[in-house]
């Protein structure tokens, strides 16, 4: 794609958590933090807690001064040896730890009285492909799960359908990194970093 000048940068927001669960690093941020913006882009990356609400917060409060066209939200998922695009949130907080703020919630509607659920915008499937066929491995994920990750998710979408509705946006889990190993029960798989960041400025072409 060649951009031509007068034409309107695209912009796209990329966060990613932080270290949660006792980890020094988060793969999802230190990918994030070294994507490069294709061309024709104008890339705004942020970090989030990984904190129950105030990570909507903090995301909405982005939304509003950048107003992106797309929003790519990363997380880290331990136990997944792929990249996964997330297909779906659901409207429910249920955490199997606590998040950085000791808050574990159990059974409770991210949006009481909200949608069940709301479907990624983000083209999941021609997201998976490419990265495939560039040799990364990467599968359509059909749950982001009731801790953080999903609940960040459901922000956004349910934000995109009250505030606006020309936004597109969607999650995106990914492994973790070699150097998280020694932390991890035995068997963990691990992608290496510069793998993740290659599939991620992949990605940055496709929304």
């Amino acid at each position: 794609m060649t951009f031509l000048l007068g034409e309107r940068m695209k912009k796209i927001l990329v966060t990613g958590f932080d270290p949660f669960g006792g980890e020094p690093v988060n793969p999802a941020w230190e990918a994030v933090s070294r994507l490069t913006a294709p061309e024709g882009v104008e890339l705004h990356k942020k970090m989030i807690p990984t904190v129950y609400y105030e990570s909507v917060r903090i995301l909405t409060e982005e939304l509003r001064a950048v107003k992106p066209d797309a929003v790519i939200l990363v997380g880290q998922a331990a136990g997944r040896k792929q990249i996964t695009p997330e297909r779906v949130a659901i409207n429910v907080n249920d955490a199997r730890i606590c998040d950085n703020a000791g808050q574990q919630p159990v059974d409770e509607a991210i949006v009481p009285g909200g949608e069940n659920a709301y479907f990624s915008g983000l083209p999941i499937r021609t997201i998976t492909d490419t990265l495939n066929a560039a040799g990364i491995p990467a599968g359509i994920s059909n749950t982001a799960g009731t801790f953080v990750c999903n609940h960040l998710m459901y922000g956004l979408l349910h934000y995109i359908e009250k505030e606006a509705p020309e936004m597109t946006g969607g999650f995106i889990h990914v492994p973790c990194i070699p150097e998280q190993l020694s932390r991890m029960p035995e068997g963990t798989p691990a992608m290496p970093l510069e793998e993740i960041i290659r599939g991620l400025d992949l990605v940055l072409t496709l929304v």
